[in-house]
């Protein structure tokens, strides 16, 4: 998956937004105005995903395309480099995955009213 497939895959989520809020070549994906993923335009191509701390280890330990968040937080972030070595259905599966945390991270009525959009 290339970087305007994953981004036409990412907008096309309820209530996401993009932006560039750090700098002229990090795109960032928001919903209900929280991040739940970046990429780097500029550069080897890859994306930063929120993830359940437990399944992020396991990812890391499974595929070396998969490092700890890249500026962010070790625990709760992983850096996908965009490589042969990630399947277009992992990486969906890993968007879907970040997104959904963040999702359910907002307050009940804002996620109602992004579902219900």
């Amino acid at each position: 998956m290339n970087i305007e497939e994953l981004r036409e895959y990412c907008i096309t989520k309820k209530g996401v937004t993009e932006s560039f809020p750090f700098d002229e070549v990090t795109l960032v994906f928001k919903v209900g105005g929280k991040m739940f993923a970046l990429t780097n335009l500029d550069g080897e191509p890859s994306i930063n995903l929120k993830c359940d701390p437990e399944r992020a280890i396991e990812l890391r330990e499974q595929y070396s395309s998969i490092i700890p968040g890249y500026h962010m937080n070790k625990v709760h972030w992983n850096t996908v480099i965009l490589d042969s070595s990630i399947s277009k259905n992992l990486l969906t599966e890993l968007i879907d995955h970040s997104y959904g945390l963040i999702l359910d991270s907002l307050p009940k009525s804002k996620r109602a009213e992004i579902i219900n959009s």
